[in-house]
């Protein structure tokens, strides 16, 4: 009878019996499962089922294809020993054999590995013994209670010592090399030929046998750990083709006479051997040290954080280590000094220089009140705020943790490499084994050489790495140079989603506008000044708390006018507002509200012509009109609108040059909706949607064919951002909005719409680049290794130039990945 494994999956999203019995079905109708028992008090689905026909994360996917969510931890951590691509499949697929493992994704760029668990099922312990059950990697675990800063410090540390081995082998490697190398080829350094071959060859091996076994010990470490577990990966590679013709050339150096008919004429390869290994060191090293720059950006902000920070307490200023801040605690910032965490201020008021985080190189005013995030710089005043938000609760330590998944995240597109990766090594071995047979069998004398080397060749010019490299690298360059640029992308499938998108919509109220009211037009009649109505309408206004009001009275202080005081004051709700000002009656509001009290009738007229037509002609633009009259007569006009971002236009049309429709959605009614529509330039406009209608609009964008990007302000528009098929939050740059998105905009800035969408598609085709390349130089120097042109042609290629070949191949993908950094977006 086969063992059955029982697990308990929280299950999300049910509200009623109907929900159970659906999930239940769900469950029961993936292969393998025995039993499933759904709970709705405890909101989690008991299931036994055979691990032998299904896993944990095909009954995950039923639940989440039934339309519930699925509560999952996750297990995050760093694995070393990975070389390629085989190496991450191989990881992979051992750690989805592990009952309650739902997925695992390993990053060969980064040395990431993130397990998503049934919780309660695995522990780290577990994933350790997958991870040296697939070959003997070494799961290295971060600390508890370590900052983000001194984990980046602890990796690089890691990583620099690795890189130092691998340099003081190559450079050992190297010399030997090229020593061994004269002394194969008397033809070029005549010297040479004064040496006996017997001795010559003696030389050779006891030069050749330090590169092999001790600058190549890596190789054969990884071949062995692999062997023992009945897989194979690059080390195996490389470990069986160099040892093929070191091999020979021992046998050919101390046993001659084995090959019949060479005597001691027979030729040795030492020097093939030798160099390939320290061409393929060359590579790695080259590689390691290009995956280093690439992963800068975690680096970059994990060093934004200070170290301490000032605190009142007890009467007195106190300098802690920033891990002691505790949420509650008064910090005190000087000018020129980072702030250490989140908060709100409290006390003074400074300009902070917040451009390391949102890109914005204009210093932000702060006063009592206002928010400030964690590692901005404050430029000028001192003040003092409450702590908010500490350790891993900060926006930097969201924005890092972003990073990090996003880095370590896999796209779409990936999918086809990693089938590949999985059958690849096998599938090259045994061309390599045919390709031998083959020259030994049917090739020209000497056969067994020929056979040899072109053996040696098709093993070592086969490259998983380059396969491997191709997606992590590029993703890793592109997300951290969008962290640098402010903008947050959550992973390789949202960049891969954004860079297909067809349809951008926005929301109108804080995204193509400011989101505050503002004045725009000041109209007034024949005989009084713009400072005349202005004045009238601010001092009424100034008793009122509704936003327009607060628009005017904000505008004639701007411009510096006195504001009278006012008695009496009286509002009409949705109509407008009257007040005395001195022993003349002011009134201020709609067209309506001005006829009902009899203002009108006299009429007025402006630099336009009627008052009322004006009137007219700024509702018409979208705006508010604001009539202002005095003791029964017109004194003239004020519009008020919620004022488009300096940038819309600009985006806008960006957008429609990239291809992308424009759609502008808004609760206003239609007519100051196509208003603002033609101004901005949008294709178009979609109004009078309630809030809660928005997510039902994207829906029917997308039933219009097309992927649908949304671009809201994170909290507001959480509905339609979760239903677009890219919810872009922009110039929050809270938690909440990270959260909601996936991506968001740390600055309020339209212009980061554009950039996102065109660093997904730079992004996108470096991966394509990528790919193209590894696929298209494994399916072309294979076969050359194999002979193919040698019918033809002649041409045989040589180990030493399959490895050279081999060692470029990764280094030009990684390469390729870092143009991104430098790119102009």
């Amino acid at each position: 009878m086969k063992e059955k494994v029982e697990i308990t999956l929280p299950v999300t999203g049910m509200t009623c019996a109907a929900c159970v019995r659906r999930v239940e079905r769900a469950i029961a109708g993936v292969p393998g499962v025995a039993e499933a028992t759904v709970n709705l008090a405890t909101n989690s689905a008991r299931i036994a089922f055979d691990p032998s026909e299904t896993k944990a994360g095909d009954i995950a996917a039923a639940v989440r294809d039934a339309g519930y969510g699925v509560g999952l931890d996750r297990i995050e951590a760093e694995v070393e020993g990975i070389s390629c691509a085989s190496c991450v499949k191989k990881i992979e697929d051992k750690l989805l054999l592990v009952p309650g493992v739902v997925s695992a994704s390993v990053n060969l760029a980064t040395g990431g590995i993130t397990t998503e668990i049934v919780p309660g099922t695995i522990t780290m312990d577990d994933v350790r013994e997958a991870a040296v059950a697939a070959g003997d990697y070494r799961i290295i675990e971060k600390e508890t209670g370590a900052t983000d800063a001194d984990w980046a410090t602890t990796r690089e540390k890691r990583e620099a010592r690795e890189l130092s081995d691998l340099r003081t082998r190559l450079i050992g490697a190297a010399v030997l090399s090229v020593l061994v190398f004269i002394g194969s080829m008397p033809m070029l350094f005549p010297f040479v030929t004064g040496i006996p071959v017997q001795i010559r060859h003696t030389i050779l091996f006891l030069l050749a046998t330090p590169v092999m076994f001790w600058a190549g010990l890596p190789f054969f470490k990884g071949f062995w750990a692999a062997t023992k577990h009945g897989t194979a990966d690059m080390n195996t590679l490389v470990a069986v083709g160099t040892s093929a013709a070191y091999a020979y050339s021992v046998v050919a150096t101390f046993a001659p006479r084995l090959f019949a008919g060479t005597g001691g004429g027979v030729h040795v390869y030492f020097d093939t051997s030798t160099m390939i290994i320290t061409l393929i060191l060359l590579g790695r090293y080259l590689e390691r040290r290009a995956r280093g720059r690439a992963s800068q950006a975690i680096r970059r902000l994990a060093d934004l954080a200070p170290k301490t920070a000032t605190v009142l307490r007890d009467g007195g200023e106190v300098e802690i280590p920033v891990e002691e801040v505790a949420p509650g605690d008064v910090v005190l910032v000087r000018p020129g000094e980072k702030i250490p965490v989140d908060g709100v201020v409290t006390r003074g008021a400074s300009a902070v220089d917040e451009s390391m985080l949102t890109g914005e190189s204009i210093p932000v005013d702060k006063d009592v009140g206002d928010e400030v995030i964690g590692a901005t710089l404050n430029a000028t005043g001192s003040f003092e705020f409450r702590a908010t938000r500490t350790g891993k609760e900060t926006v930097l330590a969201h924005i890092i943790k972003m990073v990090e998944d996003a880095q370590g995240s896999k796209a779409p597109i990936q999918r086809l490499a990693d089938r590949v990766a999985g059958i690849f090594v096998p599938t090259v071995i045994g061309i390599a084994v045919v390709t031998f047979l083959v020259w030994l069998f049917f090739g020209p004398e000497p056969a067994a050489v020929t056979a040899l080397l072109s053996f040696v060749a098709v093993l070592i010019i086969a490259c998983p790495c380059a396969m491997g490299l191709a997606t992590p690298t590029a993703i890793m360059v592109g997300t951290g140079r969008g962290a640098e640029m402010g903008i947050l992308i959550k992973g390789g499938e949202t960049l891969e989603t954004a860079h297909k998108l067809t349809t951008i919509v926005l929301d109108k109220t804080g995204t193509l506008t400011r989101g505050e009211m503002s004045v725009t037009d000041v109209v007034p009649v024949e005989g009084a000044t713009e400072d005349d109505v202005l004045r009238a309408a601010a001092a009424v206004e100034r008793g009122s708390e509704h936003p327009l009001g607060q628009a005017v009275v904000a505008d004639a202080a701007r411009r510096g006018i006195e504001i009278p005081g006012a008695t009496d004051f009286e509002a009409t709700a949705g109509k407008g507002v009257a007040a005395k000002l001195g022993e003349a009656t002011v009134l201020v509001g709609t067209e309506e509200f001005l006829r009902e009290r009899g203002a009108l009738a006299a009429g007025g007229t402006g630099a336009g012509g009627s008052l009322t037509e004006t009137a007219e002609s700024i509702a018409a633009r979208g705006r508010t009109p604001l009539l202002v009259a005095r003791n029964g007569r017109l004194l003239g006009i004020v519009g008020v609108a919620d004022t488009l971002r300096d940038e819309a236009r600009q985006a806008v049309r960006e957008l429609r040059e990239m291809g992308i429709t424009v759609v502008m959605m808004t609760g206003d009614r239609e007519r100051i909706a196509r208003a603002i529509g033609d101004e901005v330039g949008v294709d178009r406009v979609i109004a009078e949607v309630l809030p809660e209608g928005k997510a039902l609009e994207i829906v029917r964008l997308q039933e219009e064919g097309g992927l649908v990007g949304m671009v809201g302000d994170g909290i507001n528009d959480a509905p339609a951002l979760a239903q677009a098929d890219v919810g872009i939050a922009i110039g929050t740059g809270t938690d909440v909005a990270i959260e909601a998105s996936d991506i968001t905009l740390m600055r309020p800035d339209l212009t980061g719409v554009v950039k996102a969408i065109r660093l997904s598609r730079r992004t996108i085709a470096t991966i394509r680049q990528n790919l193209f390349w590894a696929f298209f130089y494994n399916s072309i120097g294979i076969p050359i290794a194999a002979g193919v042109l040698y019918p033809a042609f002649g041409i045989l290629l040589k180990p030493v130039f399959a490895a050279a070949a081999m060692a470029f191949s990764s280094v030009s993908v990684v390469t390729n990945s870092l143009r991104l950094r430098r790119a102009r977006l």
